[in-house]
């Protein structure tokens, strides 16, 4: 690493660089100027990812310039920056940042998407939503390069770093073809196209085999069987002996399914509803327990990955809390995890050997005689997707409920066609399994080049000094006296203001 103090580089802070000032403007007053809001950029990147009239806003707004640099303060871990390159409003989540003659804009844009930057941001505030304002990040330690060095080093990161973008788009054209092969697979999966039906095979070898609409009834009987029994369970634990059997009046069918206007089935196949495939169709906790630091795993739909669970990032509940929860819900092998709140639409199998409790945003289906890996590749198919974004409703966060999870419609192939699909399904998918893990690899250390590129700009690593340069001592030197010229003379300060709003 050289010593940049020796190489006309200078140790400022992030506020001798950049001045700030929010001036506050009613977006009603400027109703076709471009609005940016906090998820209008996209983290990390520093791309911006699309703009809206600020007439549609209603709250106050922050006024940039052309220059300015917007620092995304909510939730800092997501280093939002952005150098827009237009005038606008933005949200009042976004700190403006006006650089100092003399100062790159694009140099102060890169140095606080540096990865030193994030880790100072993210320690600033640790609370559940944590938030960071100017004066908490104007003492970041800042190596200043001269101006003209500033220029070559940013010249050379746009060079780097746009040689990682085409490769981190190239990435996400992969994904999106994987994502594509998939959803292809499953679509075959539910439309009776990957293996050969078992009524073709019944043909074929002479013999008889059972329809879907036969299994169909015996899970309904099984159904009603189960309910019958955690009835007179009841009964017993009340020391109750029923007198009749009006009790069993009580019973509520679940609905089939309107079929007028679904598409034909492969034969042997038939149409039912989610609920009648199902015993229990629930969700987790809606009162969320307390954590503790270990325990019991507590899981939310941020945990139900698409045809796994996700265990990186877990909560933790005691036994005790753990038990009283199994009162209402107890999650076994072989039931179907739905994320129903947030990331709508995500569905695993719950695998062997593993204890957990959930909370509500997180819905349960216990299939009865259908495999649940089946339930799972159906729930997972483009056919039901699109129906469990229809039945969802979007407010503050999109949300399906169990009545509506109850009236999905899923083709429901015979048994022994389903026992098929377990040998055939699996291997395709860990063909692009395998492949979206080695993309995620790649892009880790993309991710990890970036920073690197960033950290060696930043050291004096990327681009040679320049003797002639004029030292950044000399240009610190200029920005403080600007700054007291400024508040000695008022007309100075009205233009420093003027300029810097």
């Amino acid at each position: 690493m050289k010593d940049t103090s020796q190489l006309s580089w200078s140790a400022a802070e992030l506020g001798d660089l950049v001045a700030v000032c929010r001036p506050r403007s009613d977006p009603r007053d400027y109703p076709d100027m471009p609005f940016i809001g906090m998820d209008n950029v996209e983290a990390h990147t520093m791309r911006l990812l699309g703009t809206v009239p600020a007439g549609t806003m209603k709250s106050n707004a922050t006024h940039f310039r052309t220059g300015d640099v917007l620092y995304g303060r909510l939730r800092p871990y997501l280093n939002k920056v952005l150098a827009p390159s237009f005038e606008g409003l933005a949200s009042a989540e976004f700190i403006p940042l006006t650089p100092e003659a003399g100062i790159d804009h694009d140099f102060i844009r890169y140095r606080l998407n540096a990865a030193d930057f994030v880790s100072f941001t993210s320690h600033l505030d640790e609370g559940d939503r944590p938030r960071v304002d100017w004066d908490g990040i104007r003492r970041f330690k800042v190596s200043l390069p001269p101006s003209a060095e500033q220029r070559r080093i940013v010249e050379a990161i746009d060079s780097y770093l746009t040689r990682l973008d085409d490769a981190v788009a190239s990435l996400e054209r992969v994904q999106a073809k994987l994502k594509a092969y998939r959803a292809s697979v499953l679509k075959a999966a539910v439309e009776g196209r990957l293996v050969p039906t078992e009524a073709a095979l019944s043909r074929a070898e002479k013999r008889e085999y059972e329809p879907a609409g036969a299994l169909l009834a015996r899970i309904l009987k099984e159904r009603r069987r189960r309910w019958e029994d955690a009835e007179l369970a009841k009964f017993k634990a009340a020391v109750k002996t029923p007198k009749d059997d009006k009790w069993k009046t009580k019973y509520r069918q679940p609905a089939a399914p309107d079929t007028k206007h679904l598409p034909p089935l492969p034969e042997g196949w038939t149409w039912a509803s989610a609920d009648q495939v199902t015993f229990r169709i629930t969700d987790g906790e809606h009162v969320t327990p307390p954590r503790t630091e270990s325990g019991v795993l507590l899981l939310s739909a941020r945990n139900v990955g698409q045809g796994q669970l996700r265990l990186e990032d877990v909560d933790y509940v005691s036994e005790k809390t753990h038990g009283e929860l199994c009162k209402r819900l107890t999650i076994e092998a072989g039931d179907v995890l739905l994320s129903c709140s947030g990331t709508v639409g995500r569905t695993c199998a719950v695998p062997q050997n593993i204890r957990f409790s959930l909370v509500r945003s997180v819905a349960v289906l216990k299939p009865l005689v259908i495999r649940s890996d089946y339930l799972t590749w159906a729930m997972a198919s483009p056919f039901l997707q699109m129906q469990i974004h229809r039945r969802k409703t979007q407010t503050a966060q999109a949300n399906i409920f169990q009545g509506q999870i109850k009236k999905l419609v899923l083709p429901v192939p015979p048994l022994a066609e389903q026992e098929r699909l377990l040998d055939v399904v699996p291997e395709r998918l860990d063909v692009a399994e395998r492949q979206h893990r080695e993309v995620l690899a790649t892009q880790a250390r993309l991710r990890r080049l970036r920073q690197a590129i960033l950290k060696w700009a930043f050291e004096g690593k990327l681009v040679d000094q320049e003797p002639s340069d004029e030292p950044a001592h000399r240009l610190l030197a200029h920005i403080r006296a600007e700054r007291v010229d400024s508040v000695s003379n008022p007309k100075t300060r009205g233009r420093k203001t003027k300029k810097t709003a």
